[in-house]
Protein backbone atom coordinates (compact mmCIF):
# COMPACT_ATOMS: atom_id res chain seq x y z
CA UNK A 1 0.00 0.00 0.00
CA UNK A 2 2.25 2.56 -1.43
CA UNK A 3 1.62 6.07 -0.21
CA UNK A 4 -0.11 5.42 3.07
CA UNK A 5 1.36 6.73 5.97
CA UNK A 6 1.54 5.47 9.21
CA UNK A 7 0.06 6.59 12.65
CA UNK A 8 -3.03 8.13 13.85
CA UNK A 9 -3.48 12.02 12.95
CA UNK A 10 -2.64 14.14 15.59
CA UNK A 11 -3.33 18.27 15.86
CA UNK A 12 -0.07 19.60 15.85
CA UNK A 13 0.64 22.48 13.56
CA UNK A 14 4.05 20.30 12.21
CA UNK A 15 1.62 17.63 11.00
CA UNK A 16 -1.13 20.22 9.85
CA UNK A 17 1.64 21.71 7.46
CA UNK A 18 3.05 18.24 6.37
CA UNK A 19 -0.74 17.25 4.78
CA UNK A 20 -1.51 20.50 3.60
CA UNK A 21 2.09 21.04 1.66
CA UNK A 22 1.52 16.80 0.67
CA UNK A 23 -1.82 17.57 -0.77
CA UNK A 24 -0.60 20.29 -2.39
CA UNK A 25 2.19 18.17 -4.27
CA UNK A 26 -0.62 15.66 -5.11
CA UNK A 27 -2.75 18.22 -6.68
CA UNK A 28 0.35 19.75 -8.60
CA UNK A 29 1.30 16.80 -9.67
CA UNK A 30 -2.32 16.76 -11.81
CA UNK A 31 -2.54 13.10 -12.14
CA UNK A 32 -4.34 11.79 -15.08
CA UNK A 33 -7.77 10.12 -14.74
CA UNK A 34 -5.92 7.05 -16.76
CA UNK A 35 -3.21 6.73 -14.46
CA UNK A 36 -4.99 6.54 -11.32
CA UNK A 37 -6.99 3.36 -9.44
CA UNK A 38 -10.21 4.44 -8.47
CA UNK A 39 -12.41 1.84 -6.77
CA UNK A 40 -16.39 1.39 -8.35
CA UNK A 41 -18.98 0.30 -6.37
CA UNK A 42 -22.56 0.33 -6.01
CA UNK A 43 -24.85 2.39 -3.98
CA UNK A 44 -28.82 1.44 -4.17
CA UNK A 45 -28.89 0.20 -7.79
CA UNK A 46 -26.29 3.37 -8.97
CA UNK A 47 -23.11 2.81 -10.42
CA UNK A 48 -20.39 4.98 -8.51
CA UNK A 49 -16.56 5.97 -8.74
CA UNK A 50 -14.36 6.41 -5.70
CA UNK A 51 -11.71 8.65 -6.60
CA UNK A 52 -8.44 8.78 -4.63
CA UNK A 53 -8.53 12.63 -4.26
CA UNK A 54 -11.49 11.86 -2.02
CA UNK A 55 -14.62 13.15 -4.32
CA UNK A 56 -17.45 10.56 -5.87
CA UNK A 57 -18.47 10.74 -9.45
CA UNK A 58 -21.34 9.41 -10.99
CA UNK A 59 -20.82 8.53 -14.46
CA UNK A 60 -23.67 7.86 -15.86
CA UNK A 61 -24.50 11.08 -14.68
CA UNK A 62 -21.44 13.17 -14.93
CA UNK A 63 -21.70 14.19 -11.45
CA UNK A 64 -19.06 14.93 -9.25
CA UNK A 65 -19.93 14.84 -5.37
CA UNK A 66 -17.74 16.35 -2.42
CA UNK A 67 -17.68 16.67 1.28
CA UNK A 68 -17.09 18.53 4.42
CA UNK A 69 -14.44 20.93 2.13
CA UNK A 70 -14.27 23.41 5.52
CA UNK A 71 -12.87 25.98 3.67
CA UNK A 72 -11.67 29.32 5.53
CA UNK A 73 -11.29 26.91 8.50
CA UNK A 74 -7.73 28.37 9.36
CA UNK A 75 -9.75 31.98 9.63
CA UNK A 76 -12.32 30.95 11.39
CA UNK A 77 -9.49 29.96 14.09
CA UNK A 78 -7.78 33.07 13.63
CA UNK A 79 -10.85 34.71 14.55
CA UNK A 80 -10.88 32.78 17.97
CA UNK A 81 -7.35 33.99 18.41
CA UNK A 82 -6.19 30.23 17.79
CA UNK A 83 -3.95 30.23 14.68
CA UNK A 84 -3.34 27.52 12.20
CA UNK A 85 -1.43 27.39 9.15
CA UNK A 86 -3.19 29.80 6.55
CA UNK A 87 -2.66 27.85 3.13
CA UNK A 88 -6.18 25.69 3.87
CA UNK A 89 -8.66 27.08 1.71
CA UNK A 90 -5.89 27.37 -1.42
CA UNK A 91 -5.32 23.64 -0.79
CA UNK A 92 -8.37 22.58 -0.99
CA UNK A 93 -9.53 24.46 -3.83
CA UNK A 94 -6.54 23.61 -6.04
CA UNK A 95 -7.55 19.69 -5.08
CA UNK A 96 -10.58 20.77 -6.19
CA UNK A 97 -9.45 22.42 -9.25
CA UNK A 98 -7.96 18.93 -10.26
CA UNK A 99 -10.47 16.58 -9.66
CA UNK A 100 -12.97 18.30 -11.57
CA UNK A 101 -10.24 19.00 -14.58
CA UNK A 102 -10.03 14.80 -14.07
CA UNK A 103 -13.62 14.22 -14.80
CA UNK A 104 -15.25 17.61 -15.94
CA UNK A 105 -18.59 17.09 -14.31
CA UNK A 106 -21.75 18.71 -15.60
CA UNK A 107 -22.47 19.00 -11.99
CA UNK A 108 -20.72 18.94 -8.28
CA UNK A 109 -22.82 18.59 -5.37
CA UNK A 110 -21.01 19.97 -2.27
CA UNK A 111 -22.61 17.56 0.97
CA UNK A 112 -22.20 20.31 3.95
CA UNK A 113 -19.73 21.81 5.81
CA UNK A 114 -18.70 23.36 2.86
CA UNK A 115 -17.07 26.29 4.85
CA UNK A 116 -16.33 26.21 8.53
CA UNK A 117 -18.69 28.95 10.14
CA UNK A 118 -21.41 30.68 9.31
CA UNK A 119 -19.01 33.55 8.26
CA UNK A 120 -16.44 31.95 6.08
CA UNK A 121 -18.30 32.19 2.67
CA UNK A 122 -18.85 35.51 3.45
CA UNK A 123 -15.36 36.60 4.52
CA UNK A 124 -13.67 34.86 2.18
CA UNK A 125 -11.06 36.66 0.40
CA UNK A 126 -11.94 37.90 -3.40
CA UNK A 127 -8.85 35.15 -4.89
CA UNK A 128 -10.79 32.13 -3.75
CA UNK A 129 -14.08 33.22 -4.33
CA UNK A 130 -12.97 34.19 -8.34
CA UNK A 131 -11.28 30.55 -8.31
CA UNK A 132 -14.94 28.98 -7.22
CA UNK A 133 -16.63 30.79 -9.80
CA UNK A 134 -14.08 29.63 -12.22
CA UNK A 135 -14.89 26.16 -11.21
CA UNK A 136 -18.29 26.94 -11.21
CA UNK A 137 -18.45 28.28 -14.64
CA UNK A 138 -20.20 25.82 -16.88
CA UNK A 139 -21.61 23.26 -14.12
CA UNK A 140 -24.47 23.30 -12.14
CA UNK A 141 -23.66 23.63 -9.01
CA UNK A 142 -25.20 22.59 -5.63
CA UNK A 143 -24.21 23.86 -1.83
CA UNK A 144 -26.07 20.99 0.66
CA UNK A 145 -26.08 23.28 4.15
CA UNK A 146 -24.56 21.53 7.24
CA UNK A 147 -24.18 22.02 10.91
CA UNK A 148 -21.36 24.55 10.23
CA UNK A 149 -22.55 26.34 7.58
CA UNK A 150 -26.44 26.02 7.78
CA UNK A 151 -26.94 29.00 5.72
CA UNK A 152 -25.77 28.13 2.62
CA UNK A 153 -23.02 29.42 0.43
CA UNK A 154 -23.08 33.78 0.55
CA UNK A 155 -22.28 35.25 -2.89
CA UNK A 156 -21.37 32.09 -4.51
CA UNK A 157 -22.72 30.38 -7.80
CA UNK A 158 -25.14 27.62 -7.38
CA UNK A 159 -27.68 26.68 -5.29
CA UNK A 160 -27.82 25.70 -1.54
CA UNK A 161 -30.49 23.40 -0.49
CA UNK A 162 -31.05 20.70 2.62
CA UNK A 163 -31.05 17.84 0.93
CA UNK A 164 -31.47 16.81 -2.86
CA UNK A 165 -32.61 13.93 -4.22
CA UNK A 166 -30.99 13.38 -8.01
CA UNK A 167 -30.06 10.39 -9.73
CA UNK A 168 -31.64 7.75 -7.35
CA UNK A 169 -29.72 8.91 -4.76
CA UNK A 170 -30.46 11.44 -1.38
CA UNK A 171 -27.63 13.32 -0.74
CA UNK A 172 -27.27 15.37 2.45
CA UNK A 173 -24.71 16.52 5.29
CA UNK A 174 -25.45 14.37 7.79
CA UNK A 175 -26.64 10.61 7.42
CA UNK A 176 -29.62 9.46 9.11
CA UNK A 177 -29.49 7.78 12.90
CA UNK A 178 -32.23 5.82 14.66
CA UNK A 179 -32.81 4.05 11.30
CA UNK A 180 -33.21 0.17 10.75
CA UNK A 181 -30.44 -1.47 8.56
CA UNK A 182 -32.52 -1.27 5.31
CA UNK A 183 -34.72 1.37 6.03
CA UNK A 184 -31.86 4.27 4.63
CA UNK A 185 -31.48 3.18 0.37
CA UNK A 186 -29.32 5.32 -1.32
CA UNK A 187 -28.69 7.98 0.90
CA UNK A 188 -24.90 9.80 0.52
CA UNK A 189 -23.65 11.71 3.00
CA UNK A 190 -20.60 13.28 4.77
CA UNK A 191 -19.98 14.33 8.19
CA UNK A 192 -18.69 11.92 9.99
CA UNK A 193 -15.20 12.66 8.26
CA UNK A 194 -14.27 8.50 8.38
CA UNK A 195 -11.48 6.82 8.54
CA UNK A 196 -10.04 3.19 8.60
CA UNK A 197 -7.09 1.71 9.77
CA UNK A 198 -5.32 -1.85 8.57
CA UNK A 199 -2.34 -3.41 9.82
CA UNK A 200 0.89 -3.77 7.16
CA UNK A 201 4.14 -4.65 8.17
CA UNK A 202 3.71 -4.52 11.59
CA UNK A 203 2.37 -1.05 11.59
CA UNK A 204 -1.30 -0.07 11.76
CA UNK A 205 -2.38 2.63 8.78
CA UNK A 206 -4.77 5.15 8.99
CA UNK A 207 -6.20 6.85 5.90
CA UNK A 208 -9.68 8.64 5.15
CA UNK A 209 -12.27 6.26 3.57
CA UNK A 210 -15.67 6.36 1.51
CA UNK A 211 -17.56 3.99 3.31
CA UNK A 212 -20.58 2.02 2.08
CA UNK A 213 -22.55 -1.54 2.36
CA UNK A 214 -24.29 -0.66 -1.06
CA UNK A 215 -27.41 0.51 0.76
CA UNK A 216 -25.92 4.64 1.65
CA UNK A 217 -22.26 5.71 1.44
CA UNK A 218 -20.55 8.16 3.67
CA UNK A 219 -17.90 10.35 2.05
CA UNK A 220 -14.15 11.11 3.38
CA UNK A 221 -13.75 15.03 4.52
CA UNK A 222 -12.31 16.89 1.18
CA UNK A 223 -11.14 19.53 2.87
CA UNK A 224 -7.28 19.43 3.95
CA UNK A 225 -7.07 20.19 7.69
CA UNK A 226 -9.81 17.80 8.57
CA UNK A 227 -9.16 14.92 10.60
CA UNK A 228 -10.99 11.67 10.99
CA UNK A 229 -13.76 9.02 12.55
CA UNK A 230 -12.56 5.00 12.27
CA UNK A 231 -15.11 3.19 11.29
CA UNK A 232 -15.69 1.23 14.23
CA UNK A 233 -16.01 4.20 16.79
CA UNK A 234 -19.10 4.15 18.55
CA UNK A 235 -20.87 6.80 16.46
CA UNK A 236 -20.68 4.59 13.30
CA UNK A 237 -22.37 1.90 14.93
CA UNK A 238 -26.04 0.87 13.64
CA UNK A 239 -25.49 3.02 10.15
CA UNK A 240 -23.92 -0.20 8.06
CA UNK A 241 -24.40 -3.76 7.50
CA UNK A 242 -21.00 -5.08 8.66
CA UNK A 243 -21.01 -8.30 6.79
CA UNK A 244 -21.21 -6.13 3.52
CA UNK A 245 -19.73 -2.94 4.87
CA UNK A 246 -16.35 -2.13 2.91
CA UNK A 247 -14.04 0.81 3.34
CA UNK A 248 -12.12 2.41 0.04
CA UNK A 249 -9.02 3.90 1.87
CA UNK A 250 -7.53 7.17 0.12
CA UNK A 251 -3.99 6.36 -1.16
CA UNK A 252 -1.29 8.50 -3.17
CA UNK A 253 -2.89 7.57 -6.29
CA UNK A 254 -5.29 4.53 -6.07
CA UNK A 255 -8.11 3.50 -3.47
CA UNK A 256 -7.52 0.53 -1.63
CA UNK A 257 -10.92 -1.71 -1.00
CA UNK A 258 -11.25 -3.42 2.48
CA UNK A 259 -13.80 -5.28 3.93
CA UNK A 260 -15.01 -4.07 7.02
CA UNK A 261 -13.95 -7.49 9.19
CA UNK A 262 -10.41 -7.01 8.03
CA UNK A 263 -9.87 -3.37 9.74
CA UNK A 264 -8.10 -3.34 12.75
CA UNK A 265 -9.69 -1.17 15.37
Amino acid sequence: MSGFTSGHATTTKAFLVNSIMNRLALAASAIPASDTHAARTVVHGVSVVCDPFGALYMPAHETLVVSDLHLEKGSAFARRGMMLPPYDTLATLRILEHVIARHNPRTVISLGDNFHDRRGAELMPEVFRAMIQALAKGREWVWINGNHDPDGAFGLPGTSLDTLHFGGLLFRHEPTLGARLGEVLGEVSGHLHPSATVRRREKSIRRACFATDGQRLVMPAFGVTTGGLDLKHRAMQGLFDHERLVAHLLGRDRVYSVRFGNLTA
